[in-house]
């Protein structure tokens, strides 16, 4: 089975991160999101797996994923020429797909539970597509499904007065049925083919689409809060795993991971958190839920519920930094006593706190 997974996002409300990196390559515990995707996908069968970018994201990720084989896919892009919405970036990928089923994953969606269960349950029922949902406290953010006995028989865009609580959260089996319905959508008030839409064709055209209630978490990586959410989930799952030296002087507390070449000294880290390679922590308090890439150096500092990426520096700082993004080759430094600092910065930026 083939699979797809929708890239060609702008990740506008990641800003300013995503100016200089595409969204589905932010980290979460240390790993891009997108890999966390494909390998949700080839856990399912799917080693065939199109990525569908902009013009804007398509170098970054194909730097980053390559041939795919590192991830145990074979991976090809498929360019979606403007933002027209998730059914057209589907149709779009049609001549990748051909005829056979194929899985539809969204690139900045979590699930950890894979997609596995709708894949099965998608072969063994007949249907003509799954739909992964999950019960939420709030309905009517979230585009809703309504069931009648083993078949989705309505879907709802951010219901005011919503029938269920059943979200639709960003994992799909389709077989080919599904482009005859996007062709046969007209544009939504964003001028968008909303791939929500072409389900209902599919549902009214009399053709069966089944829920796959997901019981575990799932996470949308589209916004700030969310993405520091999916990293304290991504945590949680740790096992303690030391590779780097911690001195004498240093206290590691609970599930910490702490990669290859790294050094620890006068410092205490609080698990869940995750250090990568060849970082300096001198004299500071690193977490809980905290991320650390490559090549960081944290000195005289605190930071907790953080992700701090790839080669930045965090430099005598006399408040600790909270729920904060922070990108590749940052450097943050300074600062009088006082509150918590929460920033959020894109790449290559210098910000001296006072």
């Amino acid at each position: 089975m083939k699979a797809i997974v929708l890239c060609a996002g702008l990740g506008t409300r990641l800003r300013p991160l995503t100016f200089s990196n595409a969204k589905h390559l932010i980290p979460v515990a240390n790993k891009p999101v997108l890999d966390f995707s494909i390998e949700s996908l080839v856990a399912a069968g799917a080693g065939d797996v199109g990525i569908v970018v902009n013009g804007d994201s398509r170098a970054a990720i194909e730097s980053a994923i390559g041939d795919g084989s590192r991830l145990g896919a074979r991976v090809t892009y498929i360019e979606q020429p403007q933002p027209r919405g998730l059914a057209h970036a589907c149709l779009c990928a049609e001549p990748f797909i051909g005829a056979d089923p194929f899985l539809m994953y969204l690139g900045d969606t979590l699930l950890p539970e894979g997609l596995a269960g709708p894949t099965v349950l998608f072969r063994q029922s007949g249907a003509n597509a799954v739909v992964m949902l999950k019960a939420v406290d709030d309905p009517n953010r979230y585009g809703i499904a309504e069931i009648e006995g083993e078949r989705i028989v309505r879907l709802v865009e951010k219901p005011q007065h919503p029938k269920s609580n059943l979200a639709i959260v960003g994992g799909y089996v389709f077989d080919r049925n599904i482009f005859d319905s996007i062709r046969r959508i007209k544009p939504s008030s964003r001028n968008e083919y909303e791939i929500a839409d072409a389900i209902q064709d599919l549902i009214e055209r009399d053709l069966v689409v089944r829920p796959y209630i997901l019981q575990g978490w799932w996470k949308d990586t589209g916004n700030p809060q969310d993405l520091l959410d999916a990293n304290r989930a991504m945590l949680d799952t740790l096992n303690r795993d030391v590779r780097g030296k911690v001195d004498a002087s240093s206290m590691l507390e609970g599930q910490v991971v702490i990669d290859k070449d790294t050094e620890v000294s006068g410092s205490r880290i609080h698990g869940p958190s995750i250090i990568g390679a060849e970082v300096r922590i001198i004299n500071s308090e690193i977490g809980p839920y905290t991320s650390l890439g490559d090549r960081v150096r944290v000195v005289n500092s605190r930071v907790e519920n953080s992700v701090v990426m790839d080669d930045s520096i965090i430099i005598d700082l006399h408040q600790p930094l909270v729920g904060s993004l922070i990108g590749r080759k940052v450097r943050v430094y300074g600062g009088k006593k006082g509150s918590a600092h929460r920033l959020l910065l894109g790449d290559a930026c210098e910000v001296e706190l006072s």
